[in-house]
């Protein structure tokens, strides 16, 4: 298995018991609903990270340490696939490290989310990048959906969530966004009036979980992915919007998800790859 940023980190670097970051590769695919291949997401964004350089933003992210843990095992009932997601994370948490888990598909952010707040014990908001809202109360009769993984978590779970960057959404969604109190941004707004910078409500929870569907991006950035929708962000705009909403926050966790590869091009995978390197530096 390849771990993340090799042969540019030093055996102190690699270190599980002191680093800051925990890479959780999670090769979710189950409940797609357009094109495939998230199963092979995280294999791609380790091996396109290969090739990035340990400098970003003059700063070294990796030098606080980056461990990068075995695959997650997706088999078996989607419920007991979340459960082994969120012990991952909520393990990592506990070690006073930064989750970092790439899918995969989007669903598998529930897991993950759920245990980052049983290992802080403490309300968490999410900040979403995505070219969907993700508010369905189920999809194809699949609870655990990658399109109803934000209504599991803000209706089942309380959690704040802001979006930036949907695009598509039904009216079930539009509805559910305003009885959840999600705050957001969507992409024609944030496209066309050149928006990089959002406040938060005030009151948005302190510590910030940051799920980053890769299909928020517009794809003539970020092609392979299974529901690419036209009219998406920028990288430096997607980017600056997590970082202002980061602003006086605590980065707490982090996922990136929706990845498809596609054998003839790694540009997709080297970008997700430098997207995942890039909020690390976002990091306190």
């Amino acid at each position: 298995m390849t771990y993340f940023l090799e042969g540019e980190l030093s055996g102190r670097e690699r270190d599980p018991q002191s680093a800051k970051f925990r890479v959780i590769p999670v090769p979710l695919e189950r409940t797609v609903s357009y094109g495939a291949g998230t199963a092979g997401g995280p294999d791609a964004i380790l091996e396109a990270s290969v090739e990035l350089e340990r400098l970003f933003r003059n700063s070294e992210p990796c030098a606080q340490g980056i461990a990068t843990e075995e695959f997650v095992d997706c088999s078996g009932p989607l419920p007991e696939v979340m459960e082994r997601i969120a012990a991952r994370t909520e393990g990592a948490v506990k070690a006073g490290a930064v989750p970092v888990t790439l899918g995969g598909e989007h669903a598998l952010s529930y897991g993950a989310v759920r245990g980052v707040v049983r290992g802080l014990g403490r309300d968490v908001g999410i900040v979403q990048i995505d070219a969907h809202a993700d508010l369905r109360l189920a999809y194809q009769d699949e609870r655990h959906s990658h399109a109803s993984v934000m209504q599991l978590l803000a209706e089942e779970d309380g959690i704040r969530i802001a979006q930036f960057g949907v695009r598509a959404l039904c009216t079930e969604e539009a509805t559910r966004r305003t009885d959840c109190g999600v705050f957001y941004r969507d992409a024609e707004e944030l496209v066309t009036e050149n928006i990089s910078a959002v406040d938060l409500p005030d009151d948005f929870p302190q510590d910030v979980y940051v799920s980053f569907d890769v299909d928020g991006l517009d794809p003539s950035i970020l092609p392979a992915t299974g529901t690419p929708v036209p009219g998406g962000l920028g990288y430096y705009q997607a980017l600056n919007l997590v970082r202002h909403a980061l602003k006086g926050r605590r980065l707490v966790g982090f996922d990136v998800v929706e990845l498809a590869p596609h054998d003839d091009s790694t540009v997709s995978d080297f970008t997700t790859a430098q997207i995942t390197y890039a909020i690390m530096e976002m990091a306190d």
